[in-house]
């Protein structure tokens, strides 16, 4: 059959295959060694962040117009994905930049964009994104935070919760309440940043995993801002936050995917060489079949995956669609697997000497963050392909 099909669309170039090999050196070479250290202290991955800006992988998605390397989502996809099959902590530098520098992008003024995507850029700052809070997390509609017009400025009060590299990162947008009779239509979206008086941050949570990743509370305590902070028109924000994520769940399956492949290949070589019954275990069937399995569900995570990301650069009609379930399978198989690949290991997977132990609990927050996977099912039924 002539022509392109859909897959001609989304299937890696020689360019994105070269990408991915110049980032998983780095990746082995540069942030997996402190992977363990990072993950045992808690401590953000400034080895991770510094190889990454060195080479220019901290914020790929950046257009060049703006300094950018002006990368497509596949690509921003594979940096990804590399970095979370060493250090799904570190993963998040690239992922939480486009995050929230997106908002900005898709909606934000010229002069929005010169200002801050420039920084971004050459890795003098990061971007975070602040949607969720303590009572509003699925239901970010309900959010209370609330931005009050003052003149040529608006005044920001409230509290955003479990907000990714919180403290690190010099830019946030943020969600706020401008008129609350409207709900959804009445919240608008702003870029604060780290020096504005009256940001502050609260301690980092205890997490399962991606220790890392600083995860904090920002407190808005009167921050009074330019108006033309505000990204797009008054009302916007929730609009543009939805339409942010369709984008963005896409770099939360490649987490799933980059930390899945990391347990597999892990898992791979220690069963040719742990030995029991005089062979290595990788020769009996029964963990045969578990590997094979292992790299079954992988392989359709990353089709997935891939697929969405194509959509996400040609803006496809079904990106919602597609978005979600990329993250919401990805994000299964990858606790599926990190858990399988803890029992290969037996005994020594529960322990932290071993690296699968790190990647299980990493793996869980992919079916947490950016919509559980409850919200993404319904996200998927209300947008079933026609």
């Amino acid at each position: 059959m002539a022509g392109n099909t859909d897959f001609d669309l989304y299937r890696p170039s020689e360019e994105h295959d070269e990408l991915r090999k110049v980032v998983r050196q780095l990746a082995e070479e540069k942030i997996a060694p402190h992977a363990a250290a990072v993950d045992e202290e808690a401590r953000f991955p400034q080895e991770a962040l510094d190889a990454l800006v060195a080479t220019d992988l901290h914020a790929v998605h950046v257009p060049e117009e703006y300094g950018g390397a002006g990368a497509d989502a596949l690509a921003t996809v594979i940096v990804i994905e590399e970095v979370a099959r060493v250090c799904v902590s570190s993963s998040l530098i690239p992922a939480v930049n486009k995050l929230g520098s997106l908002p900005v992008i898709l909606s934000g003024s010229e002069e929005l964009k010169k200002k801050y995507m420039g920084p971004l850029a050459k890795g003098d700052a990061m971007f975070s994104y602040c949607l969720s809070e303590p009572d509003a997390g699925s239901d970010a509609a309900g959010m209370k935070t609330r931005a009050v017009r003052d003149g040529d400025f608006w005044v920001l009060n409230g509290v955003k919760r479990w907000i990714t590299n919180a403290g690190v990162s010099e830019y946030y947008t943020v969600m706020a309440v401008t008129d609350p009779e409207k709900r959804s239509k009445g919240i608008s979206a702003f870029v604060v940043e780290k020096g504005d008086e009256g940001v502050s941050f609260g301690a980092p949570e205890k997490k399962l995993g991606i220790k890392g990743s600083p995860t904090r509370e920002v407190y808005l305590d009167n921050v009074r801002i330019p108006a033309d902070r505000m990204i797009g028109a008054e009302g916007t924000g929730f609009a543009t936050a939805m339409k942010t994520l369709d984008h963005t769940r896409i770099t939360i399956a490649a987490q799933a995917l980059g930390v899945a492949q990391g347990a597999l290949d892990y898992a791979k070589g220690y069963v040719q060489e742990r030995k029991q019954f005089g062979k290595p275990i990788g020769d009996f069937q029964g963990v045969q079949f578990m590997l094979a399995d292992m790299a079954m569900k992988i392989e359709a995570a990353r089709q997935l995956t891939y697929a969405a990301a194509a959509k996400s650069e040609r803006g496809d009609a079904d990106l919602t669609f597609q978005g979600a379930a990329a993250k919401c399978f990805a994000s299964d198989v990858a606790m599926e697997v990190t858990t399988d690949a803890v029992q290969l290991l037996g005994g020594y997977g529960y322990t932290r000497d071993y690296p699968v132990e790190r990647m299980m609990r990493d793996a869980k927050i992919t079916q947490i963050y950016e919509g559980t996977n409850q919200v993404q099912r319904i996200v998927m039924a209300r947008n079933l392909p026609k």
